[in-house]
């Protein structure tokens, strides 16, 4: 199934198959081989508990096909800021991306500055939903992944790329 041109929400769940998070509609503006690339402009988000909120600044979602990562590229004032959420692949239903978010997350911000968040929510998860020896494996060697994939700027941490790709997105978007 192609999602490219529409317009998809995005689910997120835990281990044990409840639903986490839910994003509103963003657009598929591109999906290759790696990645489906959501453009989100004050997306509304649903929490597993009821709390709604609305995401702040225009973003580029990178939700990774076959790592176990994805990546959210915010477009803020001083310039692009990243969010990497540890993650299974992400897969399309024909309705959803759909993944299981596994805690772990690591933020670089504008300056380039790089740190590993909630490493706490990460340990009382992997014991009470039973991660397993080869989830923390693979999200071990995924983490290392991260780090050198930002320190070499590989796709997609290249904020001259992304403000391009969203410029080129407002563009079309309103040349309609």
């Amino acid at each position: 199934m192609d999602a490219k041109g529409k317009w998809i929400k995005i689910q997120a769940y835990k281990h044990n198959g409840e639903l986490h998070r839910e994003w509103s509609y963003g657009y598929c503006l591109d999906e290759t081989d790696e990645y489906f690339i959501i453009v989100s402009v004050r997306s509304s988000v649903i929490e597993s508990d009821g709390r709604k909120w609305r995401t702040k600044e225009p973003a580029l979602f990178f939700l990774a096909k076959h790592k176990w990562l994805n990546v959210l590229a915010m477009m803020k004032k001083d310039g692009v800021g990243f969010y990497v959420n540890l993650a299974s692949p992400t897969v399309y239903d024909g309705k959803y991306l759909k993944y299981i978010d596994y805690d772990l997350d690591v933020k670089m911000s504008s300056s380039g500055s790089v740190k590993l968040l909630d490493v706490n929510e990460f340990k009382r998860h992997s014991n009470e939903q039973h991660y397993g020896d080869e989830v923390k494996q693979i999200l071990s060697t995924q983490l290392e992944e991260i780090y050198k994939m930002i320190k070499s700027k590989s796709y997609p941490f290249r904020p001259d790329e992304i403000l391009n790709t969203f410029k080129n997105f407002k563009k079309e978007i309103y040349s309609r």
